[in-house]
Order: C-alpha cells, then sequence, then structure tokens
C-alpha cells in the first residue's frame, strides 16, 4: 500500500481542499489523538500495548533501555482524553478539566508498582483553527514514518474506514521471538477461510456450501487489506464499511454462535446448538477454518472491532470482546463439521449452461457432460449423466454454440458439483453476441470436447 506523504505547511494556495468525509466529530477527536499518541511513542522509541478489557485505563506506553537503573523497561499507564471545551493554548501552564470523582481516584490512587497518568488533548471544533492543517500534517508524516506495527493500523484505518478483525494464535515461540513459515502460513490460511465463510453466509443460510455462493463471495473480498502483527502469531484484516460490513457483522454472530454450540456439546454431549448455530452463520466451512486456526495451538482469539466512522452495527456489542477456542474444542468443532457434510440435501435446480467437455465409453449409449453454468444455480460448473437422446441433444447444441437448459438436483455429495436426475434437456436460443462468444470458446477449447474415454474432472 502506497501512501503520500503530506504537504508541509498544509495544502499549497494553488490547490483545492478536499471533501471532508461524514465522520463524527467524538470519532475524529479519538482518531485524533490516539494517532497523536502513536507520533510520540515512536518519537521517544517506546512501545504502545492496549490492555483488555481496558478498565479505564487505555493505553501502557513502555520504555526499554539499558540504562534504567531498577528494570530494563519502565511502563505506565495512560488514559486519554480529548476535548474541544477547551480552547487550544490556554493561558498559563495549568488548565482545569472535569471528571467524575470515581475515574479521579482511581487515577491519582496512591502507592501503586505502575503509574498512571491522564492525558488531556484539546483540539479545535473546526479546522478554521489557524494551525489546524499543519498540526495534522505533522501527526500524518510522524506515522507514516513510525515503524511501530499499530501506527500503519492507524494510517490505514484512516485511509479506508474500515471493521477490523483480528485473529491470535497462541504458539510456541522460535528464536527471537519469531514463529516458522508454517506457522504462519496456517494463520494467514485461517484467516481466509473464516472470511470466506463470512461472505458465504451472508448469502445464504445453509449448513455446508461447497462449490455454491463461492465466486460472488470471494469477489466480495478483494477490497480486504491485511496487516501482519510482529512475531507472526497475529493477523489483522481491515474489511471496508462499504462493502465489508455484513461479512463483519455475519462473522461476529457466527462466531458467538459457534463459541456457544461448542459450550454445549461439551456440556451435554449434544449436537442440538450446532443445527441452531446454523441460522447465526455456522456452517462447515466455518467449522473447519476454527479446526485450522486452533490447531498446533495452546489456543486462538478472534475480536471483532467497529469502524468508529460507522460505529457499532444494530445487534452487536460496542467493544466485542474476543471468542476464544482451545484444542479441547476441536472434537465438537470437527463432529459438527462432518455432520454439516451428511445432513446438507440435495437441492432442486433449473439451470442453464454452456456444454464446456462431453464423454462417453462408446459411439452410443449415455454419457457424462460438464456444464459452465450460466444461470439457474450459484455454482461455476457441474456435471450430469445424461441418457443417449439427451446426450445427442447436448452435442448438437454444443456444435451450433447454444447453451442448453436442464433439471435435475444438485447433489450435496462431492460440493454440490453434480447434477442427479437430470431431465428436459433442450437448446437454448440466445442472441448472435453471446452464441459468437460461445462458438469461439468452442474452437478455443476443441481438446476438451471428447467422445473417448479419458479421465473426468471433479
Amino acid at each position: 500500500m502506497a501512501l503520500a506523504q503530506p504537504e508541509s505547511g498544509g495544502l499549497p494556495p494553488q490547490r483545492l481542499a478536499p471533501t471532508r468525509g461524514s465522520l463524527a466529530t467524538t470519532a475524529c477527536m479519538e482518531t485524533l489523538q490516539v494517532g497523536y499518541l502513536h507520533a510520540v511513542a515512536a518519537a521517544a522509541g517506546c512501545s504502545l500495548s492496549q490492555p483488555f478489557p481496558d478498565n479505564g485505563i487505555d493505553w501502557h506506553v513502555s520504555h526499554g533501555s539499558p540504562g534504567h537503573t531498577v528494570d530494563d523497561e519502565v511502563t505506565i499507564k495512560v488514559q486519554l482524553k480529548c476535548t474541544y471545551q477547551i480552547p487550544p493554548r490556554p493561558p498559563g501552564k495549568t488548565f482545569s478539566f472535569t471528571l467524575d470523582n470515581e475515574h479521579l481516584v482511581k487515577l491519582a490512587r496512591t502507592p501503586v508498582s505502575v503509574h498512571k497518568i491522564l492525558v488531556v488533548m484539546l483540539v479545535p471544533e473546526s479546522r478554521a483553527f489557524p494551525d489546524c492543517e499543519d498540526l495534522l500534517g505533522e501527526a500524518l508524516a510522524a506515522l507514516a514514518h513510525s515503524a511501530t506495527p499499530s501506527a500503519r493500523e492507524v494510517l490505514t484505518g484512516l485511509a479506508v474506514p474500515s471493521d477490523e478483525i483480528r485473529w491470535w494464535r497462541d504458539v510456541p515461540p522460535g528464536p527471537a521471538g519469531t514463529v516458522p513459515w508454517t506457522v504462519q502460513e496456517q494463520l494467514r490460511s485461517a484467516a481466509r477461510q473464516l472470511l470466506l465463510a463470512g461472505a458465504l453466509a451472508v448469502r445464504g443460510r445453509a449448513g455446508y456450501y461447497g462449490a455454491r455462493y463461492r465466486r460472488s463471495a470471494q469477489a466480495s473480498l478483494e477490497t480486504v487489506v491485511v496487516g501482519a502483527a510482529p512475531g507472526g502469531r497475529g493477523l489483522t484484516a481491515f474489511l471496508p464499511v462499504e462493502p465489508g460490513r455484513p461479512v463483519a457483522v455475519r462473522l461476529y454472530h457466527a462466531l458467538h454462535a459457534a463459541r456457544e454450540a461448542t459450550d454445549y456439546q461439551r456440556a451435554t454431549g449434544g449436537m442440538e446448538a450446532f443445527d441452531a448455530a446454523v441460522e447465526a452463520g455456522v456452517s462447515r466451512e466455518l467449522t473447519e477454518a476454527l479446526v485450522t486456526l486452533v490447531r498446533g495451538t495452546e489456543g486462538a482469539r478472534i475480536a471483532v472491532e467497529w469502524a468508529p466512522a460507522a460505529g457499532a452495527p444494530e445487534g452487536c456489542a460496542a467493544r466485542p470482546e474476543p471468542v476464544e477456542f482451545s484444542p479441547g474444542d476441536l472434537p465438537a468443532l470437527r463432529e459438527a463439521g462432518a455432520r454439516y457434510l451428511t445432513d446438507e440435501p440435495s437441492v432442486p435446480v433449473r439451470l442453464t449452461g454452456a456444454v464446456v467437455r462431453m464423454r462417453r465409453s462408446g459411439p452410443r449409449g449415455e454419457g457424462t457432460v460438464r456444464l459452465r453454468v450460466l444461470g439457474g444455480a450459484d455454482v461455476p460448473h457441474v456435471r450430469v449423466s445424461l441418457d443417449e437422446e439427451a446426450y445427442r441433444t447436448a452435442g448438437h447444441a454444443h456444435l451450433v454454440g447454444l447453451p442448453i437448459r436442464v433439471v435435475g438436483r444438485l447433489e450435496s455429495r462431492g460440493g454440490f458439483r453434480r447434477l442427479t436426475d437430470a431431465s428436459g434437456v433442450v437448446p437454448v436460443q440466445v442472441d448472435e453476441t453471446e452464441r459468437d462468444r460461445l462458438m469461439k470458446a468452442l474452437q478455443e477449447n476443441l481438446d476438451f470436447f471428447e467422445e473417448a474415454c479419458g479421465p473426468d474432472e471433479g
């Protein structure tokens, strides 16, 4: 991802200011103060971490140096506040800020082993303040030059308002805190599978999808941006609110439903909760993704964080807690996946497709055709066995560049890639442009138009 450096001194006089986004003022204030904290930490050589749950403290700032006399690292707890009620640059060395008594007592408590500080950021209410653009430019420049991974996350969030999906895997550390390449690949594979499971669930509820909806689901994830955490144990996916919010919401509900169903199965031995969880978005694809995520670890967590600009969706917690899975959950997840696979029914369809491959054992009798699906089912290809007359009809349609229409049942066994009980095979008239395209495809793929024996494709 390429990032343009801000102009020094704000926008040049000859350039028009860009249209400002619709981010709420409070969300702008929160984003600005977090970015400024990252810039200060980067300049001071400090590391940042967020406590979970926060319990009144937003950040931990740690400074490591061999020059410290008691320990090689010193940490302070920081609570952030941002306000425009007090004008910037107040006179004198101090200013007043209102804080509720309970919070004040917590911050002022003594003695403590780790000290706490309150940082209040004074911001202008509007961009009309003289130095506003300069200050923003300096903060962005500091973030862009920071090597802190969280600074990159802040910049990504500023560039594209996004919901965030975070994964963590508890794995034994390798040399210098690293992890093997295969462990990192397993994390990325699990993350891809989980996102795909969420995108599939947006398109319809099912215990097992197979090949259904995959093209449209994968296309909906093309705008997702991914960033890895140091050490290879964590990964963050940024889902732009448009069009990624439905996927994030569905994953939120599905993960919690999977957690509850797993707890129920481990407590009672029953699988009924997994049956009910399908409505929330749980599927074989999701349970397999969770198995991939947890396998070989001491535990794994998935968290969803909503974009401040869009706020929390209806029916979702504003600050959701991470959902955790452990190796002890694997038997329940595997059993649920197997159950979803065997219980998913076949689907009656009436589809239209272009013949791309034909084969049978001799010059007469029944045969098998492979269709590129044009409509009637959200799968890319299907195989269908036809009697001699239907096979001849499909062959004639293919030779003249016409698709065929066929009625049957998409079988869940094999991932909804096979059509059974086929009947009503007829050619379908198309316009000349589409017919020319189909004929061109035939000429380019003559090797696939077979009457001889040969290995079939799945």
